[in-house]
């Protein structure tokens, strides 16, 4: 794959791109051959459903963007099953929801507004037809930025965190689906010791989510390079776990995480440092145990890189992440019994700043949102071995997030 150096743009104001002080393990590719049907069931084939894109709206330019955008709020498309391309259905106008989420029922959708004075909003699904009719919109978070959200496996509660103040904000989803009054806002705490002035000097909550039981809550916060731990009282507070955090090497700038099916191990990507690292995870004490630091990129890649997005595909076998810079996908297959990680090759995403990427839920099907070329790249995901074919590009302003609603 033809790599591509070039300068760019900051992340909400400067994005100095290489990490700090991890020792990682870069290895080159391998081939993999291996039972299709992996360790927890062949995936389903892939069916029709309804995607929806969230994005970085007119007339601002994203974070690392090369121009303003054209986007207008969140793009609803219908998924064709037999080759993963997407056909327009709605543009629901709202600014900025640059990260989308769905309930547990699919009945509805929730975006962040990634904006100074950060917000939330919500919208009830149509199952018909995938169409989103607002509910509440632009409830403030009372944070900056606020750049990820995510709802507790329950439909419960919307868990939203804000970037540029390092707070991570708590819902109740009421009856109807709508955002009820906010029951937390945590502060998270980085003092800037970093080895990254530029991007650590305090907290920034990027990323907030659930183990896949929803036993506990975890706070990925890139400036103070730590994942917060915590419970989730009958009120809606988070309460400290008795494991409060798990650390991240100095510098690497932890940005999202992803459980693995078998609830064993967890995986925390690294934005500045382009790596991920792989911990064993108890669930019942919500504690991690270092295993592996691997690098996202190949040896001889000499550019500057950010990581985006983390995703382990249904089988549990392979795990994907974004390459901002490399302009690529990483694949890697996951060790059965350890959980970790080994390279089996890097994807170029046809386009420039892959930022989303997500699998649909039968794992045929892989798609890189590319920002500042306009456009998703679909692959077709090979079950037995995990690689990837290119099957085409979707035309779409400034992507940033793909997620999967009912089946169409």
């Amino acid at each position: 794959m033809k790599t591509i150096e070039r300068d760019t743009l900051s992340r909400r104001q400067l994005f100095p791109l290489l990490g700090g002080a991890v020792a990682l393990a870069t290895v080159a590719p391998r081939s993999t051959a291996a039972d299709s049907s992996g360790a927890f069931g062949k995936p389903p084939a892939a069916k029709a459903r309804f995607v929806y894109v969230g994005t970085y709206t007119f007339p601002g330019t994203a974070p690392g963007g090369t121009h303003q955008s054209q986007a207008k709020g969140i793009y609803v498309f219908r998924m064709n099953p037999s080759d993963g391309g997407l056909t327009l259905l709605q543009i629901a106008e709202i600014p900025n929801p640059s990260y989308l989420a769905l309930d547990p029922t699919l009945n509805h959708l929730y975006s962040v507004n990634e904006m100074t004075a950060g917000a939330v909003s919500a919208y009830v699904v149509n199952q018909a037809n995938g169409m989103l009719t607002p509910l509440n919109t632009l409830v403030p978070t009372n944070g900056q930025d606020t750049t990820h959200l995510s709802v507790q496996p329950s439909g419960h509660y919307l868990f939203a965190a804000s970037y540029t103040s390092g707070n991570f904000q708590v819902f109740p989803i009421l009856a109807d689906g709508s955002i009820g009054t906010m029951t937390d806002n945590f502060q998270s705490i980085g003092n800037g010791t970093g080895p990254n002035p530029a991007r650590q000097e305090g907290p920034h909550a990027h990323q907030i989510l659930t183990d896949l039981d929803g036993n506990h809550v975890f706070g990925v916060d890139l400036g103070a390079d730590k994942v917060n731990v915590w419970n989730l009282d009958s009120t809606g507070k988070l309460i400290a776990n008795t494991v409060p955090l798990a650390p991240i090497a100095s510098g690497s700038g932890p940005r999202h995480m992803a459980f693995h099916p078998d609830r064993q191990h967890a995986y925390v990507l690294s934005e500045l440092a382009s790596s991920v690292t792989v911990f064993d995870y108890d669930p019942v004490r919500a504690a991690f145990i270092w295993q592996q630091t691997i690098s996202t990129l190949p040896p001889d890649f000499s550019g500057t890189n950010t990581t985006a997005e983390i995703r382990i595909h249904p089988n549990g076998r392979f795990l994907y992440n974004t390459n901002r810079g490399h302009n690529s996908v990483t694949i890697f297959e996951i060790e059965p019994e350890t959980g970790e990680l080994e390279v089996i090759g890097w994807e170029s995403t046809r386009g420039e700043w892959p930022r989303g990427m997500n699998l649909d839920p039968s794992g045929s099907f892989l798609y890189a949102a590319n920002q500042n070329t306009d456009n998703i790249a679909v692959f077709r995901i090979d079950r037995a071995s995990g690689k990837l074919q290119f099957s085409s590009l979707v035309n779409t302003p400034t992507p940033v997030d793909v997620e999967f609603g009912p089946v169409a």
